[in-house]
Order: C-alpha cells, then sequence, then structure tokens
C-alpha cells in the first residue's frame, strides 16, 4: 500500500514530514529535507517496533510517497529554478509564483496540475541530453 508524506517548510525555514491519511501520523523534521527524511525514516522504525510490539498495526506493507506542497517545493528549489526559469517553463508568471513561494496564495489543483507537467516535461527533456 502507497500512502503520502508531504513535505512541508516551516516559518522558521526548517522542513517537516508529515503522513496525513494514516491513523497514526508520523512525522519527521530537519533543517534540510534529508534531514527531515532520515528523521521520518527513523520515525517510521519506531513506530513500526512499537506496533510490532503491540500488535496494534503494521507499517511492513506500506510504501511512502514524498510529496511537496507548492511553498515548500518552490522554497527547496528555490537555488537551482529561479521563478523567472519558472516562469518560462510553466508559462505562470514570477508574481504570481513569488506569491505561492510565500504563501500568501495557494495555487489551484489545477494550476498545480500545469506546475507539475511542465516540471515533468523539463526533466524527461534535460533525461534525454546526450554530450559529445
Amino acid at each position: 500500500m502507497k500512502t503520502t508524506a508531504l513535505i512541508e517548510r516551516g516559518d522558521d525555514g526548517s522542513f517537516g514530514i508529515f503522513t496525513p491519511y494514516l491513523e497514526s501520523t508520523i512525522f519527521g523534521e530537519g533543517k534540510t529535507v534529508a534531514e527531515a527524511k532520515e528523521d521520518f525514516v527513523n520515525s517510521v522504525n519506531e513506530v513500526s517496533a512499537y506496533f510490532d510490539e503491540t500488535g496494534n498495526q503494521s507499517l511492513k506493507d506500506i510504501e511512502f510517497e514524498y510529496k511537496f506542497d507548492m511553498a515548500s517545493f518552490l522554497q527547496y528549489y528555490s537555488n537551482i529554478l529561479s521563478l523567472a526559469g519558472l516562469e518560462r517553463l510553466t508559462g505562470i508568471n514570477q508574481g504570481q509564483l513569488s506569491h505561492y513561494v510565500t504563501g500568501r496564495r495557494k495555487p489551484s489543483p489545477k494550476t498545480v496540475e500545469k506546475i507539475e507537467k511542465s516540471l515533468h516535461n523539463f526533466a524527461n527533456e534535460i533525461g534525454q541530453i546526450q554530450f559529445v
């Protein structure tokens, strides 16, 4: 079974990961996404060991899919993807993207899909590059 592990950026700039769709929410946090993932995996292992001891539930068959909210994604990749570059990729103006980064506005599901599709297309294009 797959379930979402949602990555969000905190007001202090740190990152947190949690499981919004499990009966027992599992958390991880860190200064970076990598630290938060490491802490999350440790938490999953601890909760899994507890469940094994008590016979309550099992996490053995659960696979976690890490997903970003838009503000966290834009912030996390801001040193790689500029708002100008994202505007060129997605067709969404920099001002609107800036509102998403700061959390002042949240994109509609249609806009999220547009951004995601544009980034996936770009990643596929980059994946085809070969140098001579």
